[in-house]
């Protein structure tokens, strides 16, 4: 009997042995600590957004003719009012030149004529003073009253004629200026279509043809882009917004919701979104920013300082997360209750303490529910 238990004992020990040689090696699994932190509820664009001009302009003559002047380069900086494009205009050069000399000539015959009206008058004056002391004649007083009005008619002609000719100088100059394409802002020069001595025509209506200089405003940009339908219905004007842009890896730009579209865009039918546009909270000085820039936004619905978070990426379907038991060194399959989330981290309610452990590598093979596993550095 006594042999028979030691036979036992040897015989358990050796299936003991030969069970933790051949048993699977831990699984080698990197792991996450439950720590709280900040957790936001975000509403993004379904589509890359872009950098946009508060104003740009791409600006055709008022009428055709032939070009005679670039008074600017593609890249420049102009300032509002400055001319950018001059057509051939000498004909009408001329013309302001003799209107000009009309106009001239005419307010000196206004002068003449007002000047000898003013004489006329005072010499009615001085017939009638005359005619009272029974020094001057009824007839001579009729004839310098008469000789005073017609004065005055003359000065009140000349001064129409000479209004019409400072009209005609005016309609000259509008004219003159129509040939000369000249900045409604300052800004930058985008694009010239046309060169010296080529001809420009002005666009027909419903007939879109490539603007003389495209002008663009880069003292005031702003983002437009596309957010989902679904999402639209939490966006506020006012709210925070991160705005980051491909050409600027690893930055993010401070901005705020100005405006929502008022409808539904269906330029795609299965994915209808909502235009809104976001300012830069302050301009960024130190980045150069460029009209045409892809960008995307983050607009901060709703954020928790504070609260306890774990990697989106670590959650299970069902709300689960595999925590490590730390004691048996496997994993165990715990259900969380979520709060706020984003696709960074989310926000857990209940069944996760601070200082908790979960499982990080979903994808490495064997980690499962009840797998041994070790923690990799």
């Amino acid at each position: 009997m006594k042999k028979l238990l030691v036979s036992l004992g040897l015989l358990m020990l050796i299936a003991a042995g030969l069970y933790f040689l051949n048993r699977p090696s831990p699984v080698s699994v990197r792991l996450v600590d439950v720590q709280t932190g900040q957790v936001e509820q975000l509403a993004a664009n379904s589509r890359a957004g872009t950098v946009r001009a508060c104003r740009r302009s791409r600006l055709s003559m008022p009428q055709g003719g032939r070009v005679e002047q670039l008074l600017v380069d593609e890249g420049a900086h102009v300032e509002q009012g400055q001319p950018l494009l001059e057509l051939w205009n000498a004909d009408l050069k001329a013309r302001l030149e003799e209107v000009a000399a009309t106009l001239k000539a005419r307010e000196i015959q206004l002068s003449s004529a007002c000047h000898t009206a003013a004489l006329a008058q005072r010499e009615a004056r001085r017939a009638e003073s005359l005619a009272k002391n029974r020094l001057a004649s009824e007839e001579l007083l009729d004839q310098r009253q008469t000789e005073a009005r017609r004065a005055v008619l003359a000065c009140d002609e000349a001064q129409a004629v000479t209004e019409q000719a400072r009209a005609t100088l005016k309609l000259h100059q509008v004219l003159l200026d129509n040939t000369i394409l000249k900045a409604p802002f300052a800004g930058i020069i985008a694009e010239i279509n046309g060169e010296i001595g080529e001809y420009v025509t002005p666009s027909p209506p419903g007939v879109a043809t490539p603007p003389a200089v495209d002008l663009i405003d880069d003292s005031c940009l702003y983002v437009r882009a596309p957010i989902d339908e679904v999402e639209a219905s939490r966006l506020e004007v006012g709210q925070r917004v991160r705005i980051t842009l491909d050409a600027f890896r690893g930055r993010h730009f401070d901005g705020q919701l100005t405006r929502i579209a008022p409808f539904v865009s269906e330029v795609e039918k299965q994915a209808r979104t909502v235009d809104v546009d976001v300012n830069f909270t302050p301009p960024p000085h130190d980045a150069h920013l460029l009209v045409g820039y892809s960008a995307d936004i983050e607009v901060i619905i709703e954020q928790r300082d504070d609260v306890l978070r774990v990697p989106t990426e670590t959650l299970l379907q069902g709300n689960r997360v595999l925590r490590y038991d730390a004691n048996l060194q496997t994993l165990e399959d715990v259900h969380v209750e979520t709060g706020l989330g984003n696709w960074t981290w989310t926000e857990i309610l209940s069944g996760l303490s601070a200082g908790d452990r979960i499982l990080r590598s979903l994808d490495a093979a064997g980690a499962e529910a009840g797998a041994r596993v070790e923690p990799a550095p």
